[in-house]
């Protein structure tokens, strides 16, 4: 059974514990922690040195049994090797955002990449103060012909809240911080 250890903290590499499938039939435990940021043809070399040291005369299957650092994605046990890299990487480029983004989209990696590329408009104390930058930022000039007791009572929060029921952002949080991303990409 797969289980995630621990969410990504920066700096700290998503890795995999890969295991000999037939030392685990044969009761014992053979594998190795491999580095999952790394390209797919040296995560596989790793994995074949781990099954050449097995005691099992005929170690030829392997599995993930564990991992850590995929910031609340899940990987199989038998994850495409290829993938599993490019997500590793991701992660370390864009932080633990892209892990639970990639969850959110359940698992497609595209999409993942697509909003992450495209629809990302940052991290955000709450969704209210990302309405308010973006409502200073386009229409300055209609806040500024407004007084002073009209401007303190604009709803931020609800207008957040209507963008998100309506579809038009999604938000992830990660670490008490709000990130959110255009739906209309």
């Amino acid at each position: 059974m797969t289980t995630n250890r621990s969410t990504t903290e920066i700096g700290n590499t998503p890795r995999i514990y890969v295991a000999s499938l037939s030392d685990y039939n044969a009761g014992r435990l053979h594998g190795r922690w491999i580095d999952a940021n790394q390209p797919a043809e040296t995560i596989r070399e790793e994995i074949s040195q781990m099954l050449a040291e097995s005691k099992e005369p005929s170690a030829e299957e392997w599995a993930i049994h564990d991992y850590e650092n995929f910031a609340g994605y899940n990987v199989g046990e038998f994850a495409d090797l290829e993938q599993l890299s490019e997500i590793a990487s991701l992660i370390l480029e864009h932080g633990p955002v892209f892990g639970r983004l990639l969850t959110h989209f359940g698992g497609d990696l595209e999409d993942a990449k697509r909003y992450m590329n495209d629809g990302y408009r940052g991290e955000w104390d709450s969704l209210a103060h990302y309405v308010e930058s973006l409502v200073e930022e386009c229409y300055s000039d209609v806040l500024k012909a407004l007084p002073n007791f009209i401007r303190g009572h604009i709803d931020f929060e609800g207008i957040g809240d209507d963008m998100e029921l309506s579809g038009d952002v999604f938000t992830i949080d990660v670490d008490r911080k709000i990130h959110v991303f255009d739906s209309c990409i």
